[in-house]
Order: C-alpha cells, then structure tokens, then sequence
C-alpha cells in the first residue's frame, strides 16, 4: 500500500525520511522525479512506501489514544502526517504514517539544520533546562530572529559562534548539541568528558549564536521560489541558478565574514565587487544587520576570548597582523591535542570577525574549520567533527582565564 505525503515548508528528503522511519534512498526510490528536481517544492506530493509502518484509523480513535498507543508526541505525529490540523478529521479506515518515536534529546544531529529548527529546538532546551536563557540579538535582511543562547551565570565571559556561511550550516548543529549536552550534564550534577559542568557554568558564561547567517542557511538547504521577495535578485546573483548548494553569503549576496573592519579595504581589492555566491564583502564595512548585530553584541559584552566556527579542513587559524595576545599560541597548541586539528596562524585573507576581534580587543580569537572535503560537509561526519570540537567549547573558557 502507497500513501501520500504533502511536501511542507522546512522538508528536506532526509527529515521526511527520519520523520517516517524510512531511508532516504527509499524514498528516492518510491519518487525517482526527486532525483531530477533537487529541492521539494512546498505542497508537493511523494507517495510514501509499503516499508513506512502505518496505523488504520478504528471507530472511537482520537490523537490522543493514537500517540500514547505508540509512544509519540502529537508533534510528531501530525508532522508525519500533514493532513492531521484537527482531531475531527479522523475517520475510521484512515491510513495514518506512524513515524518512528523521538529520542530524548531535543537537537536532531542526523538531518539539516534549518533556522527554524534554531529557534525551536533553542526555545525546548530553555523551557527544559534553567542554567540555559535565550536572547535575540537582531534579525536577518528576511527578518529572521538571531538568536544566542546563554549558558551559566558566571562573571567570565565568552563567545562561540557558527553557520556564517550559507552551506557551513552544520557547525549550528554541533554548536546546539554542545548547548543540549552541557545543560543536561548542569542539571543532572554530572561530568562531561571530564569536565565540572557544574564549576564551569558557575564560574562562566557561554554566549553562543549558533546560526549567524539564517537567511542564506535557508536558500542553502530548501532552494528558493517566485514567492521569495528577493527571488529575481537571488537568481540573478547566481547567474540564473536554482542550485544552491556552493552558496556561502546572506540572501544579498554578502559574505558576512568579510564584513569585518579589519583590513576590509585590502580584502575588497581581491574580492568580487558585486553581491556574488561568495566573498564579496559588501559596500562597506558592517553594511549588514546579521555582521551588525554580531557587533553589537560583542560590543556590549566583556568576552575574554572568541571562538568563530566554520567548515572544512580540520584546522585552527589563531592569528591576525601579529597582534593576537601572548598566550594565543599556548591556547590553540591545547586545542590541537584535545581535537588533532592542525593550528594555521593566518588565513590567507582579511575582515573575518576573529581577525577583527583580535584587533579589537588583543584578546584571544580563532576560526574553527571543521570536517574535511567539500561543503556541505557530509552529515555522516557529524560524529566525528563532535567528538573532535567538544572538548575545546568545555575547555576554552578555562584557557582564555589562564592565557588570556
């Protein structure tokens, strides 16, 4: 038996998959238009496989009674099952997807990571656990919310932030899971990998913006349409294209980190002097609300030292202009042996926020480049890019206190 499934906003073929229990490749299999077509179209329809478990609505069924025989929230099952808006649609012979029941934890590390999936997976975690506040520090050119998440209370300050390119959006997900991870450890009184939660989140606080560009996250994973009001604009930029998948800047074509007043005027001389795909730096420095907002903040805080992270290549840059405190290079040599990651003093390029920050302030900064190839990195890396960056979000804190 085949069912449909109407494309909502926000899917991608992995979440339909995971939300249905299914693999994606069968699913590509059940809808080979899909092959073809790149990214799904809102109000689309997929048939749904015979391998997706399935539920036959009986006589008296409600939602209620459906979830608590198969252990869902009615979430879950309504997104499984778009059509279910109210409980009076439920008719006996219904064919219902029965999706396959949510872990514990909140933030979903084997899908794309979309700004919607920010907001409420940032809004869960604070309901649920006290030590973790949530802030919007400004909205994006569309208006999306920019949201930090603040853990602990301590008097010591500072700063991670991820997904500043469009296609890097898998650093927000690694950045939420260490939120999801170190909150659990504070409130369950536990170690994690080692580490006093409980003295590090007394003694610090962890400002983290996990997503700083979500406008180009969102045209990176779920493409665009003519209901888009920068639609012509977007399309324009990239030549003509609906793929998005090598698209780094802000729904108006800038890089947000080569917005940096840091050098911006020398970036600019090797940089395209249009909005492009990647690396214009804009009209000037800060011409855009997400880089103006990160300024803002930063300014209005006291951050002992920054973290900046971005995807790939496994490497660490610590430096700018030689201007980086002493004490930058004991940090990152410590960093490379709790991750392996090779530490780089300079990139080859100026006006990222790091190297504004290190000029700023002459406090510690760095560009985490995390996973290997091409973006977007593979989410099958995950895993591995977690296990190689948890242990330098606990310990950073410790060493901006010593080195800093």
């Amino acid at each position: 038996m085949f069912m449909r499934y109407v494309v909502r906003r926000g899917d991608t073929l992995r979440k339909i998959a995971n939300r249905l229990g299914i693999g994606v490749t069968v699913l590509l299999g059940a809808n080979p238009a899909l092959e073809r077509r790149g990214y799904l179209i809102p109000g689309q329809v997929l048939t749904v496989p015979e391998t997706a478990t399935k539920y036959e609505v009986q006589p008296g069924d409600t939602l209620y009674f459906i979830t608590q025989i198969f252990g869902l929230s009615l979430g879950d099952l309504q997104a499984a099952n778009p059509s279910l808006e109210r409980e009076e649609v439920l008719k006996p012979g219904d064919v219902l997807v029965i999706p396959n029941p949510r872990s514990e934890e909140i933030v979903r590390t084997n899908e794309e990571y979309t700004p919607e999936d920010v907001v409420r997976d940032a809004e869960a975690l604070r309901d649920k656990y006290p030590c973790l506040k949530t802030h919007i520090i400004g909205r994006s050119v569309m208006g999306k919310p920019i949201c930090a998440l603040q853990l602990g209370s301590g008097e010591k300050e500072v700063f991670y932030s991820g997904a500043w390119h469009a296609n890097e959006w898998i650093t927000a997900t690694v950045l939420m899971k260490f939120v999801e991870d170190t909150a659990r450890a504070y409130a369950r009184k536990e170690y994690l990998r080692g580490y006093d939660v409980m003295d590090l989140l007394h003694r610090f606080t962890i400002w983290i913006v996990p997503m700083v560009n979500p406008d180009g996250v969102e045209l990176s994973l779920l493409g665009i349409d003519p209901s888009h009001p920068h639609y012509q604009e977007v399309l324009a930029i990239n030549n003509g294209s609906h793929n998005f998948v090598g698209w780094t800047a802000n729904v108006r074509g800038v890089d947000l980190n080569h917005q940096w007043p840091a050098l911006w005027e020398e970036e600019a001389k090797t940089s395209p002097k249009a909005p492009a795909p990647r690396h214009y730096g804009g009209p000037y420095p800060l011409s855009e609300p997400e880089a103006r907002a990160v300024y803002e903040f930063t300014k209005s805080r006291d951050f002992l030292g920054v973290l900046a992270y971005h995807s790939q290549g496994q490497v660490i840059f610590w430096g700018f202009q030689h201007l980086e405190p002493p004490g930058s290079e004991e940090i990152v040599r410590r960093m490379q042996v709790v991750s392996t990651y090779t530490p780089v003093h300079t990139a080859d390029s100026f006006a990222g926020y790091k190297d504004w920050f290190i000029q700023q302030y002459r406090r510690p900064g760095y560009t985490v480049e995390v996973g290997v190839g091409v973006n977007p990195v593979p989410l099958e890396q995950f895993d591995l890019i977690y296990n190689q960056n948890q242990a330098i979000l606990l310990e950073a804190p410790l060493l901006f206190e010593c080195y800093g």
